[in-house]
Order: structure tokens, then C-alpha cells, then sequence
């Protein structure tokens, strides 16, 4: 006699890699420094938002502004100088955001002796180095759109005006450009926890990599200019080549590609990165762009991100492949 009825349907075991990333969302949510940070985050937002709405009256104000138009944008734009804007504060937390989600991924798994356990079950090898990735990413988006529509639904309660279409779409390509700037930083942080055994070594490496290019390279680009700066006697065209070189330089830290993207979004009427001759401004008119030329504008910026965050990935993911993980 079968004593299962035939019309109920069996149970099928989770997929493993659903499981690892549900695990992995799981242990930052409940993380101490994933509440810490996730505070001071949304402080600074509070605090910039609050000193956008006191400095958006005069915006409003201002006659013959090509943003007019763009009021709802300038609440993560606008300052009135005593905090920098939400965007600004957005590049700066973000990093240490995607570090503080990776620098002991693997390492700290590998020193506890859960890794060679985790990986004596009946699972692909690359299945953890991807959740540890898609665990974080998930956490990261969450709290950024979070972020996001927390803003405009503030915005709108204070001003009592809605984003239009294109705004609504500004900030969303705003928050995506974000959530991928933080993923470079936590792919990068991911490789360093695999590159080096103890989790201290390489938060350090990665606040190190970050302070480099937040502070220290500025100041190297800085020097090199000093040292090449065309004389009085130069031309128009040695000075725009002096002026493009110095752009170019300082556009390999990912922080100036995402400042320079976020910028070109969230403020419509600017109309180019990179210097321009008098030919090409005179008969310009100031007006806002398109949302499609100005995604023209920022894809070289948005493809460079790209490329580092899939670069830092594929390096993690070769180096976790060939690493060996049982316990020393």
C-alpha cells in the first residue's frame, strides 16, 4: 500500500548556489560592520539632502539657469557648502562599502577551516567565488535604490513637485553607475582576500589601493602638470593638447570616471568632459542635453568601469580556481 499520495509533489532540494547566496546576503545583513557603515551612509545622505533642500530656494531663484527645468536632479546636486552633495558622498563611502563586503571572503573562511568544508560537498568549485560576488552585488543594490527612493520620495514630499520621465531616468542610470563603481571596489577587495592569507593584509592592501587614488595620485598629477605646463609663447593647439593629457591622466582612477559620469547625469547642461576650442563653443547654446547625448558623453567613462570591475573579477576568479583551499 503506498501511503504517499500520488498528487503531492515531492520537495526539490534547493539549488546550491541559491543557497550560497542566501547564506552570504544572510551574514553581511547581520554583519556588525555592514550596520555600521550602513549608519554613517545614511547620515552623510540625511545630512546632504538636508543642506540640498536649504539651498534649493535660491536655485530655483536663479534666472536663466539651463536646469531650471531639472529641479528634482539638484537634490543630489545642490549644495550650500557646508556638506558636499549626495553624489559626492556617494563616491566617497562607496568604496569602503564594496572593501568592507570582500576583504575577508575567502581568507577568513580559509583561517576558520569552513572553506575546505564548504568545499567537500557535492557543489562546482566556482559556485562560492560567485555567490561571495552575487551575495554582495545583491546587498549593495538593495541599499542603493533603497537610498535612492528614499531621496525622491522625501523630495517630493518637500518640494510637492514629482521627478519627470527624464529625471526619473537620470537617477536611476545614477544609481546604476554607483552600484557598479562599488562593485569594482569589491571585486578588488575579493581579490586581495584571495591573493593574501590573513583578512588584515589585505583590507589593508585595499584601503591602501583606494587612498592612492583617492588622495595621492591627485597630488602626483598635480606635480606632473607643474612640470609640463606650457609656456606663455604656446599656441592654442599645445595648450589643448597639455589640457587633454592632464584629463586623460587623471581619467585612469576610477573614482575620476565615475565623478565624471555622475556629473554628466545628474547635471544636464553639461555638455562635454574634455577641453574645447573657441570654434566649437561660440554659437553653443546653454541648454540642457538629452538623455541620450548625454549618455553619448559618459559611455567611454561607463565602459571603462566596466572593464576594470569585469578585469578585478576575472583575476579573482583565476586566482580562486588554482588556489589551494584545504586548511594549513
Amino acid at each position: 500500500m503506498n501511503l504517499i499520495s500520488p498528487n503531492r509533489e515531492e520537495r526539490r532540494p534547493a539549488h546550491p548556489f541559491r543557497v550560497l547566496v542566501a547564506k552570504e546576503v544572510s551574514d553581511h545583513i547581520r554583519s556588525w560592520r555592514f550596520i555600521i557603515l550602513l549608519s554613517l551612509i545614511l547620515l552623510t545622505c540625511v545630512s546632504s539632502l538636508y543642506t540640498s533642500m536649504s539651498g534649493i530656494s535660491k536655485a530655483v531663484a536663479k534666472p536663466g539657469d539651463p536646469e531650471s527645468a531639472f529641479l528634482f536632479l539638484k537634490l543630489f546636486t545642490l549644495s550650500d557648502g557646508s556638506l558636499p552633495p549626495f553624489h559626492v558622498f556617494v563616491g566617497f563611502l562607496g568604496p569602503l562599502l564594496g572593501i568592507s563586503l570582500g576583504f575577508d571572503a575567502i581568507n577568513s573562511e580559509q583561517n576558520a577551516g569552513t572553506l575546505s568544508r564548504v568545499m567537500a560537498q557535492p557543489i562546482h568549485r566556482d559556485y562560492l567565488i560567485n555567490a561571495k560576488f552575487a551575495g554582495a552585488l545583491i546587498v549593495i543594490s538593495t541599499l542603493f535604490f533603497a537610498l535612492g527612493l528614499g531621496v525622491m520620495g522625501l523630495g517630493i514630499i518637500i518640494i510637492g513637485i514629482p521627478p519627470t520621465p527624464q529625471e526619473l531616468l537620470r537617477i536611476f542610470l545614477f544609481l546604476f553607475l554607483s552600484i557598479l563603481y562599488v562593485a569594482f571596489w569589491l571585486n578588488l577587495a575579493i581579490f586581495f582576500s584571495i591573493r593574501f592569507r590573513q583578512a588584515a593584509t589585505s583590507a589593508l592592501t585595499a584601503i591602501a589601493v583606494w587612498l592612492f587614488f583617492t588622495v595621492f595620485y591627485q597630488i602626483i598629477i598635480s606635480l606632473i602638470a607643474k612640470a609640463i605646463i606650457p609656456t606663455a609663447a604656446a599656441d592654442t593647439y599645445q595648450s589643448l593638447s597639455y589640457q587633454k593629457l592632464i584629463s586623460d591622466l587623471l581619467r585612469i582612477v576610477p573614482s575620476q570616471l565615475y565623478s565624471d559620469a555622475t556629473t554628466t547625469l545628474l547635471m544636464p547642461s553639461v555638455r562635454s568632459l574634455g577641453p574645447l576650442t573657441m570654434e566649437q563653443v561660440y554659437g553653443a547654446i546653454p541648454s540642457p542635453l538629452p538623455i541620450g547625448e548625454s549618455l553619448a558623453i559618459v559611455w567611454p567613462q561607463l565602459t571603462g568601469l566596466v572593464a576594470v570591475t569585469i578585469l578585478c573579477f576575472a583575476g579573482s576568479y583565476y586566482l580562486f580556481m588554482r588556489r589551494e583551499i584545504r586548511s594549513r
